[in-house]
């Protein structure tokens, strides 16, 4: 049985298999230009070929993967496609993939005749947990998401069935994002993942990791106030995962160690043992050994949530209990060290 979790312009659908029709409906659409990457290309042709069911015109778009997809250069090349196929301002721009997918396609459609429609269809689980909702797109340069947009999808498809096939490796990356989630808003979601790791149900593990991001995103939705909270982990994350070959959500794991232990420091906060043994219950990193510190350093100095205080992080006063605060160099210290650094 499907789930429908409406936020703001945003209805998401949870469930088994693709729904019909897939896409809103829109009188005017003709075109759909169809964002996807290598991992997702059966997926991508089954939805193409629905599209094309429905009378649609669809032109498939071919991503690198992962972090590659995510440059000036390729969303470049994403637009002149969408020049020659004739995309226009009742189209829809639809990703087929993983976060990097969504972040791009999302960029792409946003800046495209200054805002097209988009639909995600995210194939990994940390694309649905995260990267699908919200509205947050992004290339990188010079540093992690410097460039983007915010952008809602009209609607954003999980297909719990796909998630189910996917292979550990990013299934744990997935996990990493909902299990900060529960950490910052919903404690039974961190229990679960804490509990069941990889073996959780991951059609609650997606609802419930939705439910806290469309409450949050609801609430503050341009990112000014509550809604840094699901940067927890992110801050030295972010550093890490663009200095490191670790991917995304092994960095937001390890991201989360130093958060927790600059939590313990400002905080007292207790549970930093309990946090990183669930992070390696679930096989991900909880430390980044020979890593270049200077490297991490800098891109810290450059992060996005830097402000005239200086750098603003999110910690944990307890379990689902986050507060934003600016840390000094010396906590900033604290944290590198505790994931080996």
């Amino acid at each position: 049985m499907e789930t429908l979790i409406v936020a703001g312009v945003t209805e998401m659908v949870v469930g088994r298999g693709l729904p019909h029709p897939i896409l809103p409906a829109r009188v005017e659409r003709q075109r759909v230009a169809l964002v996807t990457q290598p991992g997702a290309t059966h997926i991508a042709l089954e939805v193409a070929q629905r599209l094309r069911d429905d009378g649609l015109q669809v032109e498939v778009i071919g991503l690198p993967d992962r972090e590659e997809a995510k440059t000036l250069i390729v969303a470049g090349s994403v637009y002149e496609a969408l020049a020659r196929f004739g995309l226009g301002r009742h189209d829809t721009v639809v990703g087929v993939g993983g976060g990097s997918v969504s972040d791009l396609a999302g960029f792409v459609a946003g800046t495209w005749l200054r805002g097209v429609e988009v639909v995600h269809v995210p194939t990994t689980l940390l694309a649905a947990v995260d990267a699908s909702i919200g509205g947050k797109t992004g290339v990188n340069l010079a540093g992690k998401n410097l460039v983007g947009l915010f952008w809602h999808p009209t609607r954003v498809i999980v297909d719990v069935a796909t998630l189910e096939e996917l292979p550990s490796i990013l299934r744990r990356e997935g996990l990493a994002e909902a299990l900060k989630t529960g950490l910052v808003g919903d404690r039974d979601l961190f229990e679960l993942l804490e509990r069941d790791r990889e073996s959780a149900s991951l059609e609650e593990v997606v609802t419930r990791a939705a439910a806290v991001k469309v409450r949050v995103v609801g609430e503050d939705e341009r990112d000014t106030g509550l809604r840094a909270i699901l940067n927890f982990g992110h801050t030295i994350g972010h550093a890490v995962e663009y200095a490191s070959p670790l991917s995304h959500g092994e960095s937001v794991a390890v991201g989360m160690v130093a958060a927790c232990r600059i939590s313990e420091h400002r905080l007292r906060f207790q549970a930093m043992d309990r946090v990183t043994a669930a992070i390696a219950g679930l096989g991900l990193p909880t430390r980044v050994d020979g890593l270049e510190r200077a490297r991490v350093e800098d891109l810290l100095r450059h992060d996005k949530k830097r402000d005239a205080g200086g750098i603003r992080m999110v910690l944990l006063r307890a379990l689902a209990d986050p507060v934003i605060e600016h840390v000094e160099e010396h906590d900033v210290d604290l944290g590198l060290d505790a994931i080996g650094l």
